[in-house]
């Protein structure tokens, strides 16, 4: 045992606890009836938020979970789009998905997921709203075209007086861009208008100099630019202190209102809350089952190799939920089947490590040797066949959007928590079981 194994598995300690800390939810109840002995109230775990060189860092980080276990509607909607010009194409899905969003947050849903993918002619829009009970209500929201219009200010000296219509609208904007201040190297928002727009636009920024000239997005203000100077040839900028997510953000949000495109519902399914509770206890269930079976295996099998093999499943789980949270993941019933398949592979790295251990044994090598011939040996085996894993985890996952691989939002659920439980289990299976093998047995 040498100093930097002990502080290696202190380490290990520590995160395990500090894990276990932010995965405890704020309250507990806990049931328990015994032999006639019971435990039935709830405990108060306080979760303050620390701040570190002036940083706010919670404590605590909310489970998200997805429609399949909240409970709520999966929407679908088409928009043909055949009558447009190739480069409003390419900004449409864009728009249209910015737009989209910024109804559900307005419209107060949390943990949504909106994903767009083109089939042919056609964009396709797939909206998911966990939790949301009056489903017209949300398919009216979602559905409804954009509504661009510009306003002009009421009051001059009053900013906050109000505002008033102009004949200015979003069939105006031929398209809206991003671009960068030459002076002052900042992001700026372009705006183009159509023939017909520039004079409408040029006619109202003379009448409107050093006034705002307010934008209006779905009735809701999105900017309110000051003219500063007569506008004449239909192209203006919008400058201001955003960076260039906010500059892209907003040029999205014209683009929705200058694309005015109709969306048709296509699909619509409802998941009930209950479902969804049911489906998470008996996941839960599942897991735990399998979990003690792995872990009674080990224990039996390999013996103190085993009980190691067992506290590293352990730092695996909390370390997995900890990621979970932080990130944050939102968690799916595939989601969690992808999770309990990792602890299978987990536990396929030990048992690698430990088979060769055996044999190295059984040559006659000292332990010390043989331990450490056993994790060298043993790794490119782990190495190759996690990195198959790695593989078809991007496949399903799909990060770029490619239309001839999944897009179902929970086949990257499970694709997604596979591979990062992959990634762990390399972790827990080398670093961990290391670890405790140097420090507990000689």
């Amino acid at each position: 045992m040498t100093t930097r194994s002990v502080k290696i598995f202190i380490a290990i300690i520590l995160l395990a606890i500090c894990c276990l800390y932010i995965n405890i939810p704020p309250k507990i109840s806990p049931r328990i009836n015994f032999l006639g002995w019971s435990i039935d109230r709830e405990i108060t775990i306080p979760h303050p938020t620390i701040f570190v060189f002036g940083i706010q860092i919670p404590t605590y980080y909310p489970l998200r979970l997805g429609l399949d276990l909240a409970g709520g509607s999966h929407l679908v909607f088409e928009s043909q789009t055949q009558d447009l010009a190739e480069d409003n194409k390419t900004r449409l899905a864009e728009s249209l998905t910015e737009n989209i969003r910024r109804r559900i947050d307005i419209y107060g849903v949390s943990e949504s997921l909106v994903q767009s993918a083109w089939e042919n002619e056609t964009l396709r829009l797939i909206v998911e709203l966990p939790g949301v009970e009056n489903v017209d209500e949300a398919i009216d929201l979602v559905g409804q075209t954009a509504s661009l219009d510009f306003r002009r200010q009421i009051d001059e000296a009053s900013p906050s007086a109000g505002f008033v219509a102009t004949d200015l609208t979003g069939g105006d904007l031929r398209s809206a861009g991003v671009d960068f201040n030459p002076n002052t190297n900042q992001p700026v928002v372009t705006l183009e208008f159509t023939s017909e727009g520039k004079e409408k636009f040029a006619h109202i920024t003379q009448e409107v100099q050093g006034q705002i000239l307010a934008i209006f997005l779905d009735e809701i203000p999105l900017s309110f630019p000051v003219v500063e100077e007569p506008i004449t040839q239909g192209l203006a900028l919008i400058s201001g202190d955003f960076n260039l997510d906010e500059a892209k953000k907003l040029s999205a949000q014209l683009n929705a209102g200058a694309l005015p495109v109709s969306l048709e519902l296509v699909s619509q399914k409802t998941v009930e809350a209950t479902l969804g509770d049911q489906s998470v206890k008996e996941s839960i269930t599942a897991g735990l089952v399998g979990l003690a079976a792995v872990m009674i295996f080990m224990i039996a099998f390999y013996s103190k190799l085993g009980l190691f093999a067992c506290f590293s499943l352990i730092i695996y789980a909390l370390i997995s939920f900890f990621l979970y949270r932080v990130i944050p993941i939102t968690l799916t019933l595939p989601g969690i089947a992808g999770f309990v398949l990792s602890v299978g592979m987990a536990v396929d790295s030990n048992i690698v490590i430990f088979e060769r251990l055996r044999a190295e044994r059984r040559s006659g090598k000292d332990y010390r040797v043989a331990r450490e011939l056993a994790f060298g040996k043993a790794w490119e085996s782990i190495k190759d066949a996690n990195i198959c894993t790695l593989i078809a985890g991007f496949v399903l996952f799909n990060p770029f959007d490619w239309t001839f691989l999944p897009l179902a939002g929970m086949i990257r659920g499970f694709a997604l928590t596979l591979s990062l439980g992959v990634i762990i289990s390399l972790f827990t299976g080398i670093v961990v079981t290391r670890s405790l093998m140097r420090v507990f047995l000689r």
